[in-house]
């Protein structure tokens, strides 16, 4: 995993394979469930809506994502959209990471804002992909034309890229959230995507939807602190 690539390969058999076992131990052997961010995202969310078929996409870092069936489970599958192509061009950014070109993390993250700012008239140089962020934020909200253009190109992207989603799951709702969609931002990549959608896929009903406070706060930890099976105690 990328999370552990400066880890040498005796280390990671000695102290990172066994880690979660390692700390269910150490814990006591509480209830413990290993389960993937992105998919206790859509299971809060899916809480949170009381409604399934949800697709919960996180811009930020990187794009997070996970999905809740029609049943209301999640699945044993990873659902890394963050790898997953959405621009099939020859030219297409590539990651830096794994090499694949035009994967969703060069589009609905940090770094796709620092890709596009460039191109929108912004000149950050070699400044951090987060505070360029916070930079094109403060900028959005002062009104500037050229960061709206940034989350306005994001928005479509993404519109195209749901309904691509869209072949691979049954979505009914799709729960957008992270740090790229905070602020006025947010709005516009919401409406530029419902826009796509509507004039180039009208047959799909998906509805976007961004979590409450309450669900933003607390409902990772509570969705998650419902995965493991409770073993009753005998007293």
């Amino acid at each position: 995993a990328s999370l552990f690539r400066g880890v040498s390969p005796e280390d990671f058999e000695t102290h990172i394979r066994r880690l979660f076992f390692t700390l269910k131990e150490r814990w006591g052997n509480i209830p413990f469930e290993v389960v993937n961010d992105g998919e206790v995202t859509a299971l809060a969310g899916s809480m949170g809506l009381e409604a399934n078929r949800v697709l919960g996409v996180a811009m930020g870092t990187s794009q997070a994502a996970g999905y809740v069936n029609g049943s209301g489970h999640i699945l044993p599958w990873l659902n890394e959209l963050a790898f997953a192509p959405v621009d099939f061009r020859d030219d297409a950014p590539s990651d830096e990471w794994s090499g694949d070109i035009g994967c969703g993390a060069q589009y609905f993250s940090q770094q796709a804002v620092a890709r596009l700012a460039p191109a929108a008239g912004f000149d950050f140089g070699k400044m951090p992909f987060p505070e360029q962020l916070v930079k094109v934020q403060e900028a959005m909200k002062e009104g500037d034309r050229r960061a709206e253009q940034i989350y306005e190109t994001i928005g479509t992207c993404f519109g195209y890229s749901i309904a691509h989603y869209a072949d691979f799951y049954d979505i009914e709702n799709l729960l957008i959230l992270g740090r790229v969609t905070s602020g006025e931002g947010g709005q516009v990549i919401i409406d530029e995507a419902e826009t796509v959608l509507a004039n180039e896929f009208p047959d799909l009903r998906i509805k976007l939807v961004v979590p409450d406070e309450k669900t933003k706060r607390h409902g990772q930890a509570v969705a998650a602190a419902s995965l493991p099976a409770l073993v009753p105690v005998l007293a």
